[in-house]
């Protein structure tokens, strides 16, 4: 196992990760920019180095001052956590090349899945569904509109290497996608270097349902079930459970099979997520394919009893998977809901500094925090500050649990999404499971 390990993150998740680093008796290097000098990541790591400026590419952007502070603490190996350099397949060679141990799967790897069209291609090869549309770039505009015919009207536009929901656009007839195309292609260049679009049929009022697996590098691999992602604004996930309250056992098996032949279809190794479409008559389309953690990892880890940063270690590590596919038997229900630095009403970022800040307690309550009540909360990085994980013997007492939960919360100094989250706990469409990705603007407008 390694000695050190740097955490090239900052937040909850740099947190999360040095949780497990020190029960696994791992010593832990944090990195972090001026306007996180004192930030809990900072403060609970072993050692810490200051990358640069508040802006992301003066520090948890910049390759060159994260790889110096792994060879200053003498790091055996380096976790990205989940955005930043996390899905950066140059960033993961440069990790190799410097004799450091990238928490994450090959470069090549990354580099296929990074690209829409590529893994698209790849999924389509290996025999799991996606949803129709097609293989290559759009050349141009016109090209777009005669493929969105030959598709059939409502297409989405989507940016080969986009993620996040930007550079994602519906069009329902010609003229809105001749409006879409260039904006979008301008957003895609100017976020991801790479104005390369593509396009697949639009599926009405889907669900957003993805399978989380672990291979290790002898090519074991288990799926360690489903997450229900589909209560999301702005194509960005807001809030998540365990399991779908949707899927049949049979759909449920299919899609955990799905995801396995999936990752063994790129050889992939570590924690991965395999995202997934489900129309309203449980058929299911590959979306995407995430290198990584993502950020509703703590709900799988609930029901499971696993803890995937361990599990993510030791396959780094060299390590063989210690669990088959029959080991791994889910239990209770569990919620996450993402507690953001943002106006409930404009959803505009709300920075300043938290002058109060009280995390709900009790019984299958769970908080991953990367502030504390001191804390500046800046315009620089994602107003993401916490998630409030909640777990309950059925999906009911789970629901009961967030609803305390979400009212003992007390955060002040800045404004939170968190009367968003009530409100959406309290709606009897959301107790009832029906969660497609229109929830928000179906039963949540203002």
């Amino acid at each position: 196992m390694f000695q050190k390990v740097l955490i090239a993150n900052r937040g909850e998740i740099a947190v999360r990760i040095i949780r497990t680093c020190q029960l696994l008796g791992i010593q832990t290097v944090a990195v972090y920019s001026e306007a996180d000098a004192d930030a809990p990541h900072v403060q609970k790591a072993d050692e810490a180095y200051l990358l640069g400026g508040p802006r992301v590419v003066e520090s948890y952007l910049n390759p060159e001052k994260i790889l110096d502070a792994a060879t200053k603490s003498a790091a055996d190996a380096i976790h990205p956590g989940y955005g930043f350099l996390s899905e950066n397949s140059k960033f993961a060679k440069r990790c190799e090349e410097e004799g450091l141990v990238f928490i994450g799967p090959s470069p090549d790897v990354i580099s296929r899945m990074g690209s829409k069209i590529e893994s698209r291609k790849a999924m389509q090869e290996a025999g799991v569904p996606v949803v129709p549309g097609i293989t290559h770039s759009l050349a141009d505009v016109e090209a777009a509109v005669r493929t969105a015919e030959e598709i059939g009207f409502p297409v989405m536009l989507k940016a080969s290497a986009g993620g996040g929901g930007i550079g994602m656009q519906i069009a329902r007839n010609a003229d809105e996608l001749r409006k879409a195309f260039a904006g979008n292609q301008k957003r895609a260049a100017d976020f991801f270097g790479d104005s390369a679009m593509y396009m697949e049929k639009y599926i009405e009022n889907p669900r957003h349902i993805e399978i989380q697996i672990l291979a290790d590098k002898l090519g074991n691999t288990v799926h360690l079930w489903e997450r229900e992602c589909s209560i999301q604004r702005r194509h960005q996930k807001v809030l998540e459970e365990a399991p779908s309250p949707f899927l049949d056992d049979d759909t449920r098996k299919k899609m955990g099979e799905a995801a396995v032949k999936a990752a063994h279809a790129i050889g992939y190794s570590n924690a991965g997520t395999v995202e997934f479409l489900v129309d309203q008559d449980k058929n299911f389309y590959f979306l995407e394919m995430n290198t990584r953690l993502q950020v509703e990892h703590p709900i799988t880890e609930e029901i499971t009893g696993l803890d995937l940063v361990a599990e993510q270690l030791k396959i780094a590590a060299d390590y063989s998977l210690t669990m088959s596919q029959s080991d791994i038997h889910p239990k209770g229900h569990a919620i996450e809901a993402r507690i953001y630095a943002e106006d409930p009403k404009t959803f505009f970022p709300s920075p300043g500094k938290i002058t109060k800040l009280i995390l709900p307690a009790g019984p299958g309550v769970r908080n991953d925090v990367g502030v504390h009540d001191k804390s500046n909360v800046t315009p620089f990085y994602d107003p993401m500050i916490a998630k409030l994980i909640v777990k309950g013997k059925d999906r009911d007492e789970a629901i009961g649990r967030l609803q305390a939960a979400l009212s003992a919360y007390e955060v002040e100094g800045i404004k939170t999404n968190i009367p968003l989250l009530q409100r959406i706990a309290d709606h009897p469409a959301f107790q009832k499971g029906e969660t497609a990705t229109n929830f928000i603007d179906k039963h949540l407008k203002q």
